[in-house]
């Protein structure tokens, strides 16, 4: 499988993504036609190389005509349907990215897909930026993409609806569930264009994942910083392509384990509860012998980056532990689904799951099942057997 990396250090936005894949290898020449049939106003890029606190790295340098249209979703999508010269493939990837823009600039703005226009990222510049990078990825025949956390840098920018913090409102709204890096950098380090882009290609979030880099691009941004390069890296190559073809899904988990040795089994039931509340994938307990031959339990809490915070905290309340460990590891998932089945006991609630050999496999809730167990006067097993057989 053909994947790549997009290490965020300095952030992300449109001009650092083309950039950086043009760098690694697409075809600077079939960017600059897909970008030409788009229509409209007169567009083309050209890249330079430059330095960046010492670095080397690819930036764009878009001419277009300066333009004040705010475009609707359906006149960019239009604009992306009728040009000639950029993939099926590139043209679903491109709309994909201006409706996750379009959601959150919507949501922003309380407004509709339908009604909602774009301003900053409706001009040509923009919209070059996220078709030449749709093209690009397309051209470098990458499958799948991960990423780094992604830093958003602070201060205030001024936007066509005035002065705003950074990150800007629709930069904000794209990024909620995806790991945020701090940085100290005051500046906007991610562009809503960037944002929606990370978002729309990242199948997951953490440090470089299992893979045989064979190429590595470097985007540099516009602007200048004393504290660091300002560069967006990507790293393509080849990935696990047994789990690709299966259809399984991906993502990127991190597990919290601490051993204690003076808390009650019923305070370990309690904290268990409160680690699920607070977001936790799954809690579970190992019995373990601690130095000087003490009876310990180890508590392992599987979490996404985003809980990390706020399960470390209870965690640190709740048990007494003074350390937590922690790993993060790439995690392959079936597909699933909620789902609702009739049944000779009545309508029940749970998940199906798609099995490698394309069945559906259905298990019920557990609260469904005892609720159902104690209205029938049946025994737990004997329901379980009925509902999922």
């Amino acid at each position: 499988m053909r994947m790549a990396y997009f290490d965020c250090w300095s952030g992300i936005s449109g001009d650092m993504t083309l950039a950086a894949l043009i760098d690694a290898g697409a075809d600077e020449q079939k960017i600059a036609a897909g970008i030409a049939s788009l229509g409209g106003a007169e567009i083309s890029f050209r890249t330079t190389t430059v330095k960046k606190c010492g670095f080397r790295a690819l930036q764009l340098v878009l001419q277009c005509p300066q333009e004040h249209a705010h475009r609707h979703l359906h006149h960019i999508e239009a604009m992306i349907d009728q040009a000639t010269a950029v993939s099926e493939r590139a043209k679903k990837l491109a709309v994909r990215i201006f409706r996750q823009l379009a959601v959150a600039e919507a949501k922003v703005h309380n407004s509709s897909l339908e009604k909602v226009h774009f301003h900053e990222v409706g001009a040509m510049d923009s919209i070059a930026d996220i078709v030449g990078t749709a093209i690009a990825v397309d051209d470098l025949g990458i499958e799948a993409v991960e990423s780094s956390p992604v830093p958003t840098g602070s201060g205030f920018i001024e936007i066509a609806h005035g002065r705003v913090p950074v990150p800007a409102p629709a930069t904000a709204e794209l990024l909620q569930g995806i790991p945020i890096a701090q940085s100290p950098v005051v500046a906007e380090l991610t562009t809503p264009t960037g944002a929606a882009i990370i978002r729309t290609l990242a199948r997951a979030f953490g440090s470089l994942p299992s893979m045989t880099p064979q190429v590595v691009g470097y985007g540099a941004g516009q602007k200048d910083f004393a504290e660091q390069a300002n560069v967006l890296r990507v790293v393509v190559g080849e990935g696990s392509e047994s789990a690709a073809a299966s259809g399984w899904e991906f993502d990127r988990v991190v597990v919290l384990q601490t051993n204690v040795d003076n808390t009650t089994a019923e305070d370990l039931s309690t904290t268990c509860d409160l680690l699920l509340r607070a977001g936790a994938l799954d809690v579970w307990q190992t019995p373990c012998t601690m130095k000087k031959g003490r009876l310990g339990v180890q508590v392992s809490v599987l979490c996404a980056e985003a809980q990390l915070h706020q399960l470390e905290t209870v965690l640190f309340n709740q048990t007494g532990t003074i350390g937590l460990r922690m790993q993060r590891l790439d995690r392959h998932k079936l597909p699933r689904r909620e789902a609702n089945r009739d049944t000779k006991l009545g309508p029940v609630r749970g998940k199906e799951v798609l099995l490698p050999d394309g069945q559906w496999r259905f298990s019920v809730e557990h609260e469904e099942l005892r609720d159902l167990a104690n209205a029938n006067n049946l025994p737990l097993q004997s329901v379980r057997r009925m509902i999922e057989s």
